[in-house]
């Protein structure tokens, strides 16, 4: 059996109770698989452009996700009408309802009078009966409930052989049920936190329409997983795997080491831009405290002799890159030829990467016809020269689901809910030049800044957040001397995706706190500034 039938035969979707949400580009569609996945149901996102015979499972249902086109457009992208052959139950949202719409009469849609953005109140239609009854989409959500609306087209006719089960003041179809047919659709968004009991929406359709069972836990996968890496890599098979200190990859590698062992190779590059003390911590806390079997290579002096002069961001990234796959490569081979002659003796045949599910949505995301589809760095990006096959344990998962995963693997807490930190490290934190007397301002302000965010007890309120040095001069007066020196700006932001985010308000005393520890003891920093931008239109990383 090949590596990619032994890939399926055990994928998530084989093995669990799976919603398909067929994504016609909205910003909403990972909230829709957030939400079911909450309810401990398997979600799978495919793109509209997915063909229904090429599909490799069946799923419990499936929802059509909203989107930013109009139905109605010659350059529309519609679902694969086959869907509707599958015999399953379907939720139309937003986009969703009025494709199913259209798919029954292309007049069913047209472009509204008034547009509705935000709250409006949900009331269910009866349909004119004497005796008040609630569909089972409903059940247990009051009338009046508060749901969010983003659309500017609406339904002009109920389609043929649908009923009204829900309306607004202005969607009289806010709600509509096939009369013999498992199919719904709904106007507004149940996956959004705005949205009052749309987690109970979602659930009465998965749950109760759908049956679909609730069996999706880390627990359930942890079992799955493990057995699918050793049937991947076989009883010599061996995998090598970069690690960072970060909770993808330290959760990734715990998760290799509980199925292979000592077979599985960890290698920690020191590229000279990781946090203050970042390569002694993760040695630490991966061979102690983890019994993983980690190698540390100090290149730090051949990053930043390559990164002199450099000045522009994604050349940046392209010389850490290309650095770190040349260093890991050669570690690769240099540990293939240690282990000549032991029990690990074999080639290395598997790169370990922890690519997370959001990764993977985002490489096959539908963009529309006149754009390019995005492919992520931490997806597909294998260099034809490693010549090594790739294993991704944390394919499947949100950000979420690693942290539960990795309390269950015994990975200390603090670990767990670390921030991310990016692969290029501080040095697309220093705009501009990236020097060793940079790194060191960067690292120290950085420092003091968690430290305080930790103090205060607001780690785990945010996200992200480190201090950044910013490529200027500003003027001081520090010791009654006047000062020509730099400008530090404070990043912290809020999100459950990073597709979006909010930036942080922190409490005045807070912000002239940790300004005053900043100016004081950072030394070539005498102004401090507070990144107050969200994203978008901003971005989580300065560079």
């Amino acid at each position: 059996m090949t590596a990619n039938e032994i890939s399926e035969k055990q994928a998530p979707h084989k093995l669990f109770d799976t919603l398909l949400i067929i994504d016609f580009g909205s910003q909403y569609s990972q909230s829709i698989a957030r939400r079911l996945r909450d309810l401990n149901i398997f979600s799978e996102v495919l793109p509209c452009t997915q063909r229904v015979e090429a599909l490799p499972f069946r799923p419990k249902g499936v929802i059509l996700s909203g989107g930013p086109y109009s139905v109605y457009d010659s350059d529309a992208p519609h679902v694969d009408p086959a869907v509707f052959d599958l015999d399953v139950p379907i939720l139309g949202i937003c986009y969703g309802l009025q494709e199913m719409a259209w798919q029954y009469n292309q007049q069913n849609v047209l472009a509204g009078e008034k547009r509705e953005y935000g709250h409006a109140k949900l009331t269910f239609d009866q349909g004119g009966s004497s005796k008040p009854t609630v569909n089972v989409l409903f059940e247990d959500v009051p009338s009046g409930t508060d749901v969010w609306m983003s659309h500017g087209d609406k339904l002009s006719h109920l389609p043929e052989s649908f009923s009204t089960i829900a309306k607004t003041d202005n969607a009289p179809f806010a709600g509509i049920a096939h009369d013999s047919n498992p199919y719904y659709g709904i106007q507004f968004h149940p996956e959004v936190e705005h949205t009052h009991h749309g987690k109970k929406i979602l659930a009465n359709f998965a749950v109760r329409i759908c049956k679909a069972r609730q069996h999706w836990t880390m627990d359930e996968f942890v079992v799955a997983e493990i057995s699918r890496i050793r049937a991947l890599v076989g009883e010599k098979g061996q995998v090598i795997g970069a690690v960072s200190g970060g909770v993808d990859s330290t959760v990734a590698a715990k998760l290799m080491n509980e199925a292979i062992g000592d077979r599985f190779h960890a290698v920690l590059v020191d590229n000279g831009v990781l946090r203050q003390n970042e390569a002694e911590t993760v040695h630490q806390t991966l061979t102690s405290q983890l019994g993983i079997n980690l190698t540390v290579v100090d290149a730090s002096e051949r990053f930043l002799a390559e990164l002199k002069g450099v000045f522009e961001p994604e050349e940046k990234r392209k010389i850490i890159g290309r650095n770190f796959i040349e260093i890991f490569q050669e570690t690769a081979k240099k540990i293939a030829r240690e282990a000549a002659g032991s029990p690990n003796a074999g080639d290395i045949d598997w790169l370990l990467q922890g690519t997370l599910y959001p990764d993977v949505i985002e490489s096959i995301a539908f963009r529309g016809p006149s754009q390019t589809i995005k492919t992520h760095h931490n997806v597909g990006g294998l260099p034809a020269a490693m010549h090594l096959k790739l294993i991704e344990p944390l394919r499947e998962l949100f950000k979420d689901e690693v942290r539960i995963l990795g309390t269950k693997l015994g990975i200390p807490e603090e670990l767990v809910w670390r921030h991310p930190f990016p692969g290029p490290g501080i040095a697309i934190r220093i705009l501009g030049e990236v020097t060793p007397s940079q790194i060191k301002i960067a690292r120290h302000a950085d420092r003091i800044f968690i430290e305080e965010i930790i103090a205060a007890g607001l780690y785990r309120n945010i996200s992200q957040a480190y201090a950044a040095v910013l490529n200027i001069r500003v003027v001081g007066v520090m010791g009654d001397k006047r000062v020509h020196e730099q400008a530090i700006a404070l990043r912290a932001v809020q999100t459950t995706d990073f597709m979006t985010a909010d930036w942080y308000y922190f409490e005045h005393s807070f912000i002239k706190k940790v300004s005053s520890r900043i100016a004081n003891e950072v030394s070539g920093i005498c102004r401090v500034f507070q990144d107050i931008t969200s994203k978008p239109p901003g971005t989580i990383e300065m560079e």
